[in-house]
């Protein structure tokens, strides 16, 4: 529990290690073009360069993040440490298709250790304190994700095409020497279990834990909804009467990082006895979000200041929801949050996919009009189930969770 030695400090370092980590997801993403074009891929199939680190994100979630169950939590997320950094040199250095992708799934990989930490992080502080620390989480990991892409793109303008990989892997060799000297050491309780014992008994926690569905499927409908934006609105900015430039679409990341600020508030109620109501404020914030898109018309200055209020409201919504979510699972069972957390993750993540991909057809054969409907209804769904909780039973539970 909280000791002398983990104060504001120590969260800062922690929220710092999720954000920087998470960001080697997206580094890739606003330069896909530019790597296929050096590694001799069609441009049809650049695609596959993320899809590749997503493989490996998932691979991480389903068999590495329960070890955080099994292992020595410390040893654990310094050894996916070091494999990002060797992963991140191999990215710079390659010329070769095979080897690339082949470091792209071991990046994914090594960014799963953000979902080790995490609740590694909660073991350390009371339950009372829970909402709050991983609040602070939280705006690190949505800081990281939003950061990620302008400074890709920077560095690719001002510097080479590789010189992000290079720079992520100087971050994660700062991050590995900062977490070995400043982690505590944690061996979970679990250690008579085999690791295939430990995979296979990640079916029965999903099926008795009517707490971890409920919240993932709420917080996979919020995700969708973000990565539904986020995929079109770049689009959107770039063919439009905006007409944006690459350069211009970092900028506008940059502006919407204001919502991330929303997730300690959320982590501070929710803490305070307020996640229902919490809950719901977050999905109506992302329903108004999308609401202001709808009604937006391109090429003007209050259109702009309008997509760019709306986008802090979304980032707001998710990362708000992302915290009260995790919160009420990792008050379940202190054994198991590792599981219970990459069970949460995967859905979540599986979410953002479906979202994209509907986002992206929208917008497609319908324009930004479509694309926001789209996104509308996820949040609008995920608050329709929220306001029956109470029709199934399920009310009571998520208030002592």
């Amino acid at each position: 529990m909280t000791s002398p030695a983990l104060k504001k400090g120590f969260i800062l370092l922690l929220s710092f290690a999720v954000g920087t980590m998470a960001a080697n997801i997206y580094y890739s993403q606003p330069i896909l073009a530019l790597l296929a074009d050096s590694l001799g891929l069609r441009s049809d199939a650049a695609g596959l360069i993320m899809t590749f680190t997503q493989i490996g994100y998932g691979l991480g979630v389903l068999f590495v993040i329960p070890l955080g169950d099994l292992l020595e939590n410390k040893k654990l997320i310094l050894f996916m440490i070091g494999l990002t950094i060797v992963a991140s040199l191999v990215l710079g250095l390659s010329q070769s298709v095979v080897t690339y992708l082949a470091a792209s799934v071991a990046v994914g990989l090594g960014a799963s250790a953000v979902q080790i930490i995490i609740p590694y992080t909660t073991h350390l502080y009371d339950k009372a304190m829970r909402g709050q620390v991983l609040g602070s989480l939280m705006s690190g990991l949505m800081l990281g994700i939003m950061l990620s892409r302008p400074l890709a793109s920077l560095l690719t303008d001002f510097v080479s095409l590789h010189a992000v990989f290079y720079v992520s892997a100087a971050i994660m060799a700062v991050l590995l020497w900062l977490l070995a000297r400043s982690l505590p050491t944690r061996q979970p309780a679990a250690t008579s279990m085999k690791y295939t014992q430990l995979i296979w008994s990640m079916k029965h926690l999903f099926t008795s834990t009517p707490t971890l569905r409920r919240r993932a499927v709420y917080q996979s409908l919020m995700f969708a909804a973000f990565c539904s934006f986020w995929t079109t609105a770049p689009l959107m900015l770039i063919h439009s009467a905006f007409q944006f430039t690459q350069k211009g679409v970092a900028v506008f990341a940059l502006a919407g990082l204001a919502g991330a600020i929303a997730a300690p508030f959320a982590g501070r109620l929710a803490d305070k006895g307020y996640s229902r109501q919490a809950t719901l404020v977050a999905f109506a914030v992302a329903i108004i979000s999308f609401l202001m898109n709808h009604f937006i018309q391109e090429g003007s200055l209050v259109s702009l200041v309008l997509l760019v209020i709306s986008a802090n409201l979304l980032d707001a919504g998710v990362s708000a929801h992302l915290v009260l979510g995790q919160r009420a699972i990792f008050m379940i069972d202190p054994h198991n949050q590792s599981r219970l957390n990459g069970l949460y993750i995967g859905i979540v993540y599986l979410g953002g996919g479906i979202g994209s991909a509907f986002g992206a057809w929208a917008y497609a054969h319908g324009g930004w009009g479509a694309s926001t409907l789209v996104g509308l209804l996820f949040p609008t769904i995920a608050l329709g189930l929220a306001v029956s909780e109470k029709y199934f039973g399920y009310q009571e539970e998520l208030k002592t969770a």
